[in-house]
């Protein structure tokens, strides 16, 4: 018993784009891209996270870099092992010798048994003692601050790397939720199809990501810093590296089909609410969680196409992993949105 009372039980958000880790006791300790870089001569791992995204485009034929996550559930079985495996570690200290921590782990709501087991015995395997499972959704409204073991609709929209899921969530469970495999990496892809399709110009999916986070925007009138922003790529037609100015319109324009269907998304979800969890979200409203929330405009978008109010929430990237750390320190609530995996 004591032993256990030592033990630090870890909160795992692992998502398509990035994993974050949060410790009871502690707070979120780890936040680190999803990515891995395998050597691939003898299989060892030579970097997790920031230094592996590093990598990204500049390595050698024997050195892969890999997100073995896809659309948030695990793609490449023995790779998510071995990163789950460097995560805890690196959060266990000298603890990890004489205990194994209990671990909580978000994953897509609608999962398959086949990918909830993948889930489970990549944590087992790689140092947990006890797995629990929380469908993200719920996840992110506990971790939003939203009242969800009330008998009271709450709609929850988490835009995450690799899915967008939309959740009407009353008692702590799942209402009604569905979801779209269009989200922050759909988003990047589709500028990096604008860029090659209009200037012929081959970018990486990193400067995708810059300048959806520079320039991004949802709708007219939500302009950042700056208003156009210089790329460097290579030339298709010549194959010389060349650098072009593309402008806030352009990337908004980029994202227009992948924002549309966010918000259909949402529409789906409000026509199969029951009414009187409808008549709740009337007044409660819409809560934005994930990366993709932070998209300039969006939250007015959302607001103008669905005559309801929109907020994001105060930490929308830490949603899942606060929601479910704070599942972790209470028994009770913990008991209410998941069981043993």
């Amino acid at each position: 018993m004591f032993l256990r009372a030592l033990s630090r039980d870890l909160a795992i958000d692992l998502g398509t784009a990035n994993t974050l880790v949060f410790v009871r006791g502690e707070g979120v300790v780890i936040r680190e891209p999803s990515i891995v870089a395998v050597d691939e001569t003898d299989r060892s791992i030579i970097a997790v996270g920031n230094e592996a995204k590093a990598m990204l485009g500049k390595t050698p034929p024997h050195i892969r870099v890999v997100q073995p996550l896809k659309e948030g559930v695990i793609a490449d079985f023995e790779i998510t092992e071995r990163m789950l495996s460097y995560l805890i570690a690196k959060t266990q200290r000298w603890l990890r010798t004489v205990l194994k921590p209990r671990v909580v782990i978000g994953v897509p709501s609608g999962i398959t048994q086949v990918e909830r087991r993948a889930v489970r015995d990549s944590a087992k395997n790689a140092g947990a003692h006890d797995v629990y499972l929380v469908e993200e959704p719920v996840a992110a409204a506990i971790g939003a601050g939203l009242p969800v073991q009330d008998p009271g609709g709450n709609l929850i929209v988490d835009v995450g790397g690799g899915t967008t899921e939309v959740a009407v969530i009353s008692l702590a469970g799942v209402i009604f939720c569905t979801s779209v495999r269009v989200a922050g990496d759909e988003m990047d892809e589709a500028i990096l199809q604008h860029v090659r399709k209009q200037y012929n110009l081959l970018i990486g999916a990193r400067q995708a990501e810059e300048l959806k986070i520079t320039l991004g925007s949802a709708c007219p009138g939500e302009s950042g810093e700056a208003s156009s922003m210089e790329i460097k790529g290579r030339d298709l037609t010549d194959g010389i590296p060349k650098t072009i100015v593309l402008s806030e319109e352009e990337v908004r324009e980029a994202l227009r089909v992948c924002v549309t269907t966010i918000i259909e998304t949402v529409r789906t979800c409000l026509e199969r609410t029951p009414p009187e969890l409808a008549a709740d979200i009337v007044d409660s409203g819409i809560v934005l969680s994930g990366g993709g929330g932070l998209l300039r405009g969006f939250d007015r978008l959302l607001s103008q196409e669905t005559k309801l109010p929109v907020k994001i929430a105060a930490d929308p990237t830490s949603c899942v992993v606060l929601g479910l750390g704070r599942a972790l320190d209470e028994l009770d609530l913990l008991k209410r949105v998941a069981g043993p995996a």
